[in-house]
């Protein structure tokens, strides 16, 4: 069976994808696993046991060439999360199995057909996707944690990054995509304290998170010469080999989190306390601690009429790089704390 794993978003959702691929090589040994997703989200998959091959699509692409990505063998099409362009281009390719949700009107387009809530937030993330194989009259297990694969010249290259810096090693990323941030001026004073205790500090982030943090956060106060500002400079893979050579990495709740989760280095993430972001979902699966205000649950941020506006700003630089002290002395599984 050929069978192609269908999750074009972000890098942590492909990243709590990866179970299913596993799970999937666990049940069908001689299975062919492959993966749809983003250009941005694929290097993530390299070296991986358990994904032989991955295809990628733009959102731009026309129906004629989607539907090209699902010919070519493809047996089993999973789609974790229904995309009604890509389950009508999977429709057209004549795929003989095509497993979707079945709560929405495009859902007529899969011939198997899972019911159940995932807004109901009652499992991880990773859970309720290991769980879309039953759609292919499989009986998986749930509980596996997502990895990730770094060649050990990916990973001499990250220790590289770090040469003549001290130890213990921080990744600090204030970058990513959910509604509510901690601060960039946060970010950059938990780095400079970092640094004046004597940790490693290494700052990542895309280019335009980059041009952001520094337009926020820098404007007339340039970083101590003890932290290594890397942001905008490295590749998927090159930031998943510095992460590698990290003890932690401090985040939002963002794919690096996740990233760092799947290599085995502990975390510190920033949760805001919106429900769609939830840890009993969307928590990272590894070692650390998770930081959350302790302030009640919302359904969406309402901007500043909300009475708990300042929900991200009662997690002080002071909690977070105590967070970090004790993850470096106690890298345990993860460990939700209210502030």
């Amino acid at each position: 069976m050929n069978v192609l794993i269908v999750r074009p978003d972000g890098i942590g959702d492909v990243i709590l994808s990866i179970p299913v691929a596993t799970e999937l090589r666990r049940l069908v040994p001689g299975s062919t696993i492959g993966f749809l997703t983003s250009p941005t989200a694929a290097p993530l998959l390299d070296h991986h046991p358990d994904v032989d091959y991955v295809r990628t699509m733009r959102w731009t692409d026309s129906l004629r060439t989607l539907c090209a990505v699902f010919r070519d063998g493809v047996d089993a099409a999973l789609f974790l999360k229904p995309f009604r362009r890509l389950m009508w281009a999977a429709f057209l390719a004549r795929v003989p199995i095509r497993v979707a949700t079945g709560f929405r009107w495009y859902s007529l387009l899969a011939n198997r057909r899972m019911y159940e809530h995932r807004s109901e937030f009652l499992k991880h993330e990773s859970e309720y996707n290991v769980e879309m194989l039953r759609g292919l009259g499989l009986h998986p297990q749930t509980g596996s944690r997502p990895t990730l694969v770094v060649s050990e010249e990916e990973r001499r290259g990250g220790e590289q990054r770090w040469e003549a810096m001290p130890g213990p090693r921080v990744v600090v990323h204030p970058g990513g995509h959910s509604a509510r941030r901690w601060r960039p001026g946060h970010f950059r004073d938990l780095a400079v304290e970092l640094a004046r205790q004597g940790f490693g500090v290494v700052l990542t982030g895309s280019e335009k998170e980059r041009s952001e943090f520094e337009r926020e956060a820098l404007s007339g106060s340039p970083l101590p010469v003890e932290i290594s500002n890397l942001m905008g400079r490295l590749s998927v893979r090159e930031l998943m080999a510095v992460i590698a050579n990290a003890d932690v990495v401090v985040s939002g709740a963002t794919g690096p989190a996740h990233m760092a989760a799947a290599l085995g280095t502990a975390v510190v993430s920033l949760f805001d306390p919106r429900r769609n972001n939830l840890p009993t979902r969307w928590r990272p699966l590894g070692a650390g601690l998770l930081l959350r205000p302790d302030v009640p649950t919302c359904e969406k941020c309402i901007g500043e009429v909300c009475p708990f506006w300042d929900c991200l700003d009662r997690l002080t630089v002071g909690h977070v790089a105590a967070a970090v002290r004790q993850a470096v002395k106690d890298p345990s599984p993860l460990t939700v704390i209210h502030i």
